[in-house]
């Protein structure tokens, strides 16, 4: 079969990966692709927002299946667009999207139905919002309602920097029309969890739990990010806690999407806090996450395109979903100066000789290939990912893996897997 995956970035690299694994794929494609992509898959120049052009493309190429990997088309609603040309795409269609794309529907789906999170107020005036904080207890959270790149949250210490948080999303724009609307909810402590699902609509199946490092600098200081590192599995998800987030959070959350007629096929993510009151969900994604994709795929035994025709047969009953009793550590190396302004265009070194380690795989966020050469081309620019028996020796192999990359004013946390 022939397979197009939409977006560009480690999750994209990481899907190629695992998808060219399988024996039913004879062609694979994505769009637009980055330089490691390229070693595995053709890249074709179209923009992962360009609907007409993704349909163009498959329709002309007869592609058997896409894989809609990113937020903004999905958001955007182009499994729809696909679907309605007579094409299988994977991922939700826009109105089950919107899990993601609007964090005040999230939060009002979670308040409907009973699925624990945290409190919350919904705002659309600045100067209400700011009225509000001024009787507030700090810390407090203010959200960017809308797509935001993983930047879209803010921890407030205090009034002060709440109040700024108010002007930057709503007044200055920053994260342009998702700052339409902002949510403030109450500050939960605990440590945070992502746990992916694939789900058809009717049946959820829970992938390997994960742990993200999501501050630009060590001992989760600095900028937020989209995220600096992950670990797999987490040390905190218990059996019990699983047990708990399927009956009470996973389940009741695919099944109130049903009821409010949005049934959600794809990978739904799940971002939650363990609190002294139990687990909470923290926020959705209609997504694989980056780079929780990188180390949760090099666990997954199975064919990943059995699992992804059975979701959209929905069908994913008949599969039984094993994972390897392993652990995973990816390390992002960024630009020096992401989250803010950064440089690109630097040569990058080392990535053949971190692989030569077969533990270790480099998955590539913002890279392109000239001559045989890869360059910088974004904030975040690799992913090195390694496996090993256990958690301490996956983060050794990892670091050993990032001593040997080099680029200009390469930046990365030492403290990945350490939580």
């Amino acid at each position: 079969m022939k397979v197009l995956i939409v977006g560009g970035g480690g999750r994209e690299h990481a899907i190629a990966w695992k998808i060219a694994q399988s024996p039913k794929v004879e062609s694979l494609y994505c769009a637009p692709g980055n330089g490691g992509i390229s070693d595995i898959a053709k890249c074709v120049p179209i923009k992962a927002l360009d609907m007409e052009g993704i349909v163009k493309f498959a329709l002309e190429n007869k592609i058997d299946m896409v894989f809609v990997a990113p937020d903004d088309p999905l958001v955007a609603g182009m499994v729809d667009a696909l679907e309605a040309a007579g094409i299988r795409a994977f991922g939700p269609r826009k109105n089950a999207a919107e899990i993601e794309g609007s964090k005040s529907f999230s939060k009002g789906l979670m308040k409907k139905y009973n699925i624990p999170t945290a409190k919350y107020e919904v705002f659309d005036n600045s100067e209400h919002a700011i009225e509000y904080l001024r009787h507030q207890e700090y810390p407090i959270v203010v959200k960017a309602d809308g797509l935001a790149l993983g930047k879209g949250v803010i921890i407030a210490a205090g009034f002060d920097q709440a109040q700024e948080a108010v002007n930057r999303i709503m007044n200055d724009r920053v994260f342009g029309n998702a700052g339409n609307k902002i949510i403030i909810e109450e500050f939960l402590s605990g440590q945070e969890v992502s746990v992916l699902a694939f789900t058809d609509g009717r049946t959820v199946v829970p992938m390997a739990s994960s742990q993200d490092h999501k501050r630009a600098l060590d001992n989760d200081e600095g900028l937020n990010t989209g995220g600096m590192g992950t670990f797999s599995p987490s040390r905190i998800y218990t059996p019990e806690v699983a047990d708990y987030c399927m009956k009470h959070l996973y389940i009741p959350t695919v099944e109130a999407m049903n009821k409010e007629g949005r049934k959600f096929k794809g990978v739904l993510y799940f971002g939650l806090i363990i609190t002294k009151d139990g687990p909470k969900v923290l926020e959705y994604n209609a997504r694989f996450g980056d780079p929780e994709t990188q180390v949760v795929l090099p666990r997954l035994e199975n064919d990943i395109v059995e699992i992804l025709d059975a979701i959209l047969d929905e069908r994913l009953h008949e599969i039984e979903i094993k994972w390897k009793d392993n652990a995973a550590v990816c390390v992002i190396l960024a630009s020096g100066g992401y989250p803010g302004e950064y440089r690109t265009g630097y040569e990058i070194t080392g990535i053949e000789a971190a692989e030569s380690d077969s533990a270790v795989t480099v998955f590539h966020a913002g890279t392109k290939k000239e001559d045989s050469r890869f360059y910088t081309a974004g904030g975040r620019v690799l992913g090195v990912t390694a496996v090993d028996a256990n958690l301490d020796g996956a983060i050794k192999k990892a670091y050993k893996g990032v001593a040997k990359i080099r680029f200009k004013d390469m930046h990365y946390r030492t403290d990945i897997g350490k939580k």
